[in-house]
């Protein structure tokens, strides 16, 4: 019986292998041949009971503590009757019965060939097979059993125990979520297309760039869709807004609750921490949040995923009876109170729970009157402790106490606490065991881990990385329409591929991701309504101008940076390590995320412009230094001539020097004096003397008064006009007519062109950008700049009629 012994061989390899293998597939395959056991030929039957053996050694192996031993011994009892009524059930064929032993055989009957009396044989040895193994089990669990009181005191003494310890990482990848390990089968699944729910509370500038975060951490792992609750604060939901808005991450919903409008909520309780009243805001998710939402996951804004957040959700399954939050023991010892003499903390059971995780079943919350029972005990415990020092933790602390039947226990690994001296450590054993890391700490990175150089490089990673990326389709699932996108695959399919100067024309639709106010922003406008905005744009190679353009203007400056996720957060540390820089908190700084292959010059204007807060606006490069007391000359300028009445572009003449170190002129005499020796030059004058010869140099050397000055084809001064002037054209982009086409645009609304007599700037030299390279050697840049040109002068004469005609005119003659 070759074939016969070959199969039987390869069985009890099967078996043995199968505890180590923690996929749940087996048991569904085991599950579907019980299911499907009549009428089975012997190998499906022999598959099937090395399946069910494997089944019982895993069983054996998973469970822990006192259901190991009861459970593994209801195995070992049943296996031989599940083995015998299967093999009893398998052998009918045809409604009849089949004979197993060679007595009742009879070789000259047809039913009976000799092909299926060596499968009867094999069968038999597979029988006795089966009965060793069985015995061979008794055996380990009588030694196991001798062995159990020290286990069960390992189970308890283990913080990483199964109980609370790392999980089954393997079968957490297969799909099997689970929440506490310590249980033994099947978890329930997340359905692959379930919208997972998540609410933040999130306030100011600093926590929206933490926000940031902890969102790439959640999209890299996830793989169903989301659906974000941010309560947030008017600052706040302007970022985050914006940011969501162009980064069009698909299956991804983003819902805003007004976050000033819940103080009234909460304020009346007194906060020591340091999240303000922004910190008790998780206490009124249940009102705040819409009545027809059943459950949500609420986190910090410190907190970084390192799995996929269905594992987490798949939690809600587990819960029992009222349990209604599921939270992870505090790691510190504040509850304990012994921190420090007189060291009095909230009411809270054992060391209390962390609330920078929470499970929230709030459908089930709302019929227990949670806004009742949170009040009543805040209001109780703070008769003698008159404040809170850990915000809306220790209220729900306070109230678990008094309800501990509340609470589902989740395993430490779903808040892993980073803050000095916690027991964190005890929460995992390997990178696989981490689920999410929470810095709950003051000093966030600079917190005291053994660890902490592994978690800080984890969490710089996200920090870092480029969010364009996480734009990931899920297949299969279904996404609500957005209309941006429908317009602009619409946009882009209207486009030739084939054309030379596609690229060009395809920038113009791109979708840069934003993220505004990047650092702290402070600024109320002049209450006579003349103040008046720098505007600039610059990528990483300019950097070094911002601390010199503070120091020549004291004015708010409105700046658009064109920077990778990386090189935002080099610049995020050379802003905070600039004196300059952080006294200053008019400055607002724009990030526009690096998406494409040319810099998109007039986009990041458009993107300054946009958010400038102050009537006028001076259009500035960043290459440019202004005068010394530009700012409160350029205010007086508004009210004498008239900006707020008057369609008036006030010009800024551009000078420029080739010194690296120059001394800077403190007046308008010592520029000339600077002119006349060659320290100084009017601005391109030797390489694009048409851009601002309009200004009349000749004449502003004597000029004491402001004078008029017409368009000419190829003008581009630095002008300074009203917040509500037209934007830049947005198919110019790197080098070449970008701020041309802007002034032509002012000229057909019949702005007047004012030079200012006593005002300057000054261009300082640096390194030629990567895009007028571009320009000077790629012949086919400079052709496909010129056919945007023509088409933008086309478009002119649709919009403007007659009086458009002479951009043409004057192209033509130049």
């Amino acid at each position: 019986m070759p074939a016969s012994s070959g199969r039987s061989s390869r069985l009890p390899e099967v078996a043995r292998s199968a505890p180590s293998s923690r996929a749940s597939r087996p048991v569904a395959g085991q599950r579907n041949y019980y299911e499907g056991g009549r009428g089975l030929h012997a190998p499906d039957r022999e598959t099937a009971l090395a399946l069910g053996i494997a089944t019982s050694e895993r069983m054996l192996g998973i469970c822990r503590g006192r259901r190991k031993f009861l459970a593994a011994s209801l195995t070992l009892l049943c296996i031989p009757a599940i083995t015998w009524l299967y093999l009893f059930a398998g052998s009918f064929e045809d409604g009849k019965p089949v004979s197993l032993s060679p007595l009742e055989s009879q070789p000259h009957s047809p039913r009976y060939t000799a092909s299926s009396q060596r499968e009867r044989e094999s069968l038999e040895v597979r029988v006795r097979e089966v009965e060793e193994e069985n015995r061979a089990l008794r055996r380990q669990l009588s030694l196991a059993q001798g062995r159990a009181p020290a286990h069960r005191r390992g189970n308890h003494s283990k913080t990483y125990s199964m109980e609370e310890g790392t999980g089954d990482s393997e079968n957490l990848r297969a799909g099997i979520v689970a929440g506490n390990s310590s249980e033994c089968g099947q978890q329930p699944v997340v359905e692959k297309c379930e919208t997972i729910h998540v609410a933040i509370v999130c306030a100011g500038y600093n926590a929206s760039r933490d926000v940031v975060t902890l969102v790439k951490s959640v999209l890299f792992h996830r793989r169903n869709p989301l659906h974000f609750h941010l309560i947030a604060d008017s600052i706040a939901e302007q970022i985050l807004a914006t940011l969501f808005q162009t980064w069009m991450v698909p299956a991804v919903r983003v819902d805003f609750y007004n976050a000033d409008e819940l103080k009234s909520e909460v304020s009346w309780i007194p906060n020591k921490h340091y999240s303000g009243i922004y910190g008790l805001m998780k206490l009124v998710l249940t009102k705040t949040l819409p009545p027809n939402l059943e459950r949500v996951i609420v986190l910090d804004t410190d907190i970084t995923f390192a799995t996929d957040i269905a594992e987490l959700w798949a939690v809600f399954h587990k819960f029992k009876g009222q349990q209604v939050l599921g939270l992870v023991e505090n790691q510190s010892d504040w509850y304990l109170g012994n921190l420090w003499k007189n060291h009095r903390p909230w009411p809270a059971l054992g060391r209390g729970y962390n609330t920078g995780v929470i499970l929230l079943l709030l459908d089930k919350l709302r019929k227990m009157k949670w806004e009742q029972m949170w009040r009543l005990t805040a209001e109780r415990e703070l008769m003698g402790m008159l404040s809170t020092s850990l915000a809306d933790q220790d209220i729900f602390n306070a109230v678990i106490k008094q309800n501990p039947f509340l609470v589902h226990k989740l395993p430490c690994f779903w808040n892993v606490q980073l803050s000095d001296h916690t027991r964190s450590e005890q929460c995992y054993r390997d990178v696989s065991d981490l689920k999410v890391i929470h810095w709950n700490s003051p000093k966030k990175l600079r917190v005291k881990n053994k660890h902490v150089e592994f978690f800080r490089n984890l969490y710089l990673t996200f920090l870092e990385y480029d969010g364009n990326l996480l734009r990931r389709e899920l297949f299969g699932c279904p996404s609500e329409a957005d209309v941006n996108s429908e317009n602009l695959q619409k946009q882009l399919s209207e486009l030739d591929e084939d054309d030379l100067c596609y690229e060009f024309r395809r920038e113009r639709f791109t979708v840069h991701r934003t993220h505004l106010y990047f650092l702290h922003y402070e600024y109320e406008p002049a209450s006579d309504h003349t103040d008046v905005t720098l505007v600039a744009q610059l990528s990483m190679d300019r950097l070094q101008m911002l601390e010199a353009i503070c120091k020549h203007w004291e004015g708010p400056i409105s700046l658009a940076l064109y920077l990778s996720d990386a090189e935002a957060q080099q610049f995020l540390r050379y802003a905070q390590g600039s004196e300059v820089l952080m006294s200053r908190h008019n400055v607002a700084y724009h990030i526009v995320y690096k998406e494409g292959q040319f810099y998109p010059v007039n986009l990041l204007r458009n993107v300054a412009m946009k958010h400038v807060g102050t009537p006028y606006m001076f259009l500035s490069d960043i290459d440019f230094l202004p005068m010394y007391g530009l700012y409160e000359y350029l205010r007086k300028s508004v009210i004498q001539l008239d900006l707020a009445n008057t369609k008036k572009a006030m010009i800024v003449p551009a000078f420029e020097t080739l010194r690296y170190r120059l001394s800077f002129p403190k007046s308008k005499a010592e520029l000339l004096s600077m002119l006349d020796m060659g320290t100084l030059f009017t601005f391109r004058y030797h390489v694009w003397t048409k851009g601002h010869a309009p200004t009349n140099f000749a004449k502003w050397r004597t000029a004491t008064t402001p004078y008029r000055v017409e368009w000419e084809a190829d003008f581009e001064p630095y002008v300074v006009v009203r917040r509500d002037c037209p934007e830049y054209d947005r198919r110019f982009v790197g080098f070449g007519w970008n701020k041309v086409a802007h002034i032509m645009e002012l000229d057909a609304q019949e702005y007047e062109f004012i030079v200012l007599p006593n005002a300057y700037m000054i261009h300082m030299p640096h390194a030629p950008s990567f895009d007028i390279t571009k320009f000077r050697s790629n012949k086919q840049y400079r052709i496909c700049l010129k056919t945007l040109k023509e088409e933008f002068q086309q478009d002119m004469s649709r919009r403007y009629g007659f009086a458009a005609l002479k951009y043409l005119t004057a192209e033509n003659n130049s």
